[in-house]
C-alpha cells in the first residue's frame, strides 16, 4: 500500500521553450472542485537569479496497479504574454507561493494522485507550536524514487513562530536538511494523520 501523502507532491521542471531550467517540487490542491498545482513563486518567476520559464512540465502517475508506468505533462504558464499563473499573498502582502490551475480534462486517462484541500489548512484556533514535528515531501537536487516516480519524506520542525512573518517577510522557518529542488515541496504537520483527497482520471476514485 502506497500512504496517499506521497501521490500529493509532483516532480516540477521547469522550460523555456525546449531548454530544460531547473527542477523543484509541487502538489496538488483542490477547491470547489478545480484542481491547482502548487509551488514556490520563485519556480515561477524570479527575476534576481533571471529565471524566466514559459511552461512547466510535471511527472504523473497513469496506472494505479502499476506505479511504474508514468507520462509528462506540460503547462503553460503564460497565453498571449498573460501569467496563467497567480501569485500568493497574505493579509500583509506578497509571499513565496504561486498556483496554477489544471485542466483535468486534460489529464491523461488513469492519471492517480492526491489533493489537499482547504480543510488541511491550520485555522486561526489552531496552535502550531515551535518544535511541532513537519514533513517535507518534496525532490531534493531531483533526487526520488526514479522506478516508481515517488517523491521522499524529510523530517523537520517549525523554527519561528508561525503566523509571526519573520523578519517582517512572508514566510516562517523550519529546521531541516533541505536542497535545491525541494521549493514548493508541501510541509506537513507531522502529529495528525493526513487525509488527503483521491483523483484518479478515467477510473473509480479510491
Amino acid at each position: 500500500m502506497i500512504e496517499p501523502i506521497l501521490l500529493t507532491a509532483a516532480r516540477v521542471c521547469t522550460f523555456q521553450e525546449q531548454r530544460s531550467l531547473t527542477n523543484a517540487s509541487g502538489f496538488f490542491f483542490e477547491r470547489d472542485d478545480r484542481l491547482y498545482l502548487v509551488t514556490s513563486r520563485h519556480v515561477m518567476i524570479a527575476n534576481r537569479t533571471r529565471h524566466f520559464p514559459d511552461r512547466l512540465e510535471i511527472e504523473l502517475h497513469i496506472d494505479s496497479e502499476n506505479l511504474a508506468h508514468s507520462t509528462g505533462f506540460s503547462i503553460p504558464l503564460y497565453r498571449n504574454g498573460i501569467n496563467l499563473w497567480r501569485q500568493g499573498r497574505d493579509v500583509a502582502g506578497e509571499i513565496d507561493v504561486a498556483v496554477i490551475e489544471i485542466d483535468r480534462s486534460a489529464l491523461p486517462p488513469g492519471t492517480v494522485y492526491r489533493a489537499f484541500s482547504p480543510r488541511h489548512l491550520p485555522g486561526h484556533q489552531d496552535e502550531i507550536e515551535v518544535g511541532s514535528s513537519l514533513l517535507v515531501v518534496g525532490f531534493p537536487l531531483g533526487f526520488h524514487d526514479t522506478l516508481h516516480h515517488m517523491p521522499v519524506v524529510r523530517q523537520a520542525v517549525v523554527a519561528s513562530s508561525f503566523g509571526l512573518r519573520f523578519q517582517g517577510e512572508g514566510f516562517f522557518l523550519t529546521d531541516a536538511r533541505t536542497h535545491r529542488g525541494t521549493s514548493g515541496a508541501p510541509v506537513v504537520m507531522l502529529a495528525c494523520t493526513v487525509q488527503v483527497t483521491a483523483g484518479n482520471v478515467g477510473a473509480s476514485s479510491a
